[in-house]
């Protein structure tokens, strides 16, 4: 149970988290959300349909009008069904990526403000805020969702966003490589919703290792014997066949081999490249894996491999000097770690003298943004 009544009388601010696929939410100070809920939402022409089911995801807009009213509409459920508290005159804390778009967070906060009306709301990175569930100001953070692998360093509790790198190496890229496989093998389309693929790549995908990736690449069949095909029931009486090498193979559009050199390990080394020399070994000392897409099994291994293999190359090794790869593992599953980051910093004075209040907001409506810098130097007079 949530600390309802702290010393100061104040209720615990709503953390919430929300993401291309998933969102989660919670009260500040909690060790986990209360709920993991999908990001979608029920459109008008459904409603007046009479459905009931969300039928569209939050982020697939089309305009700005019905970005808001989608936000609006998913808020109420968030408050109302699963937070289950009147959102009037609490505090938010919002765990968003700096790189999302600033529209979403303008429209996010108009809809907080000025239909919830809500007193404060407090924006936290995600790539800095996952460091206070490990007590570490420095790490290498990659988070792989649902869209896109983002790496972003942070050394002494400082976001190096020269440094980033971001590429659609993520759920969806596996999700469609899964339902290209299963169509080739004579697998009926109509069998293959986002559900159902989604469920065969939680219950039979792996990340096998570096070694036999290549020999499947070869694409001879005698030179690897596969794992063993799995039965996967959908819709009653269908059966969908998933190969041994689909179970193999589905997550190597993460490991590319091609010219562009654009895969998970190159971009978490030109991450490292971009950063000043005396912050690149205590960086890849430092490594930080979240979100849903890397709690797959064998990742971390695979990972840790290649970008040994890589240093090795000569691409990287007259320009990084690195021996070893670490990596932390966090208090919370990779899902939510992030999540309980912003629990933590709800929880503490931040939410008081670094959040945008009510009245700060009615006199500029402005949120202040990264790229903003007139209003990153204004920010400490908005709290």
């Amino acid at each position: 149970m949530p600390l309802y009544d702290t010393m100061l009388q104040e209720k615990p601010a709503i953390v919430l988290e929300i993401g291309t696929a998933l969102t989660k939410l919670g009260f500040a100070g909690e060790p986990y959300p209360r709920s993991i809920i999908a990001s979608e939402v029920l459109d008008h022409e459904a409603k007046n349909a009479g459905l009931t089911t969300p039928n569209r995801k939050l982020f697939d807009y089309t305009s700005e009008v019905e970005l808001y009213d989608w936000l609006v509409e998913f808020l109420k459920t968030v408050f109302f069904k699963y937070v289950l508290v009147s959102p009037k005159d609490r505090k938010v804390v919002i765990v968003e990526s700096v790189l999302c778009p600033t529209i979403i967070k303008e429209k996010l906060a108009r809809a907080l403000f000025c239909h919830f009306d809500v007193s404060s709301v407090f924006f936290v990175p995600t790539h800095l805020v996952v460091l206070a569930t490990l007590a570490v100001e420095t790490a290498l953070v990659v988070d792989i969702g649902y869209k896109e692998a983002v790496v972003v360093p942070v050394f002494c509790g400082v976001q190096a966003l020269y440094a980033a790198e971001a590429q659609p190496l993520a759920a969806e890229s596996v999700h469609n490589e899964i339902r290209r496989q299963l169509v080739a093998s004579g697998v009926d389309e109509k069998l293959l919703t986002e559900t159902t693929v989604e469920d065969i790549k939680i219950r039979t995908c792996f990340v096998t290792t570096a070694e036999r990736a290549a020999k499947f690449r070869q694409e001879d069949e005698a030179a690897i014997q596969p794992c063993p095909d799995v039965d996967y029931p959908a819709k009653g009486d269908a059966i969908i066949k998933v190969s041994g090498r689909l179970r193999e193979t589905a997550y190597e559009v993460m490991f590319p081999e091609d010219n562009d050199r654009l895969g998970l390990p190159y971009i978490i080394l030109n991450a490292i490249l971009k950063c000043p020399r005396d912050t690149r070994v205590p960086l890849a000392n430092n490594l930080v894996l979240i979100g849903g897409s890397t709690m797959v099994q064998g990742l971390t291994a695979r990972l840790k491999s290649e970008l040994l293999a890589l240093l090795k190359t000569d691409l990287y090794k007259e320009r990084l000097f690195i021996q070893t790869f670490k990596f932390h593992k966090a208090p919370a599953e990779p899902n939510f770690t992030a999540w309980l980051g912003g629990s933590i910093y709800g929880a503490t004075d931040l939410v008081l003298t670094k959040s945008i209040s009510r009245e700060a907001y009615s006199k500029n409506q402005t949120i202040p943004d990264f790229t903003n810098f007139e209003e990153t130097r204004a920010a400490p007079m908005r709290g």
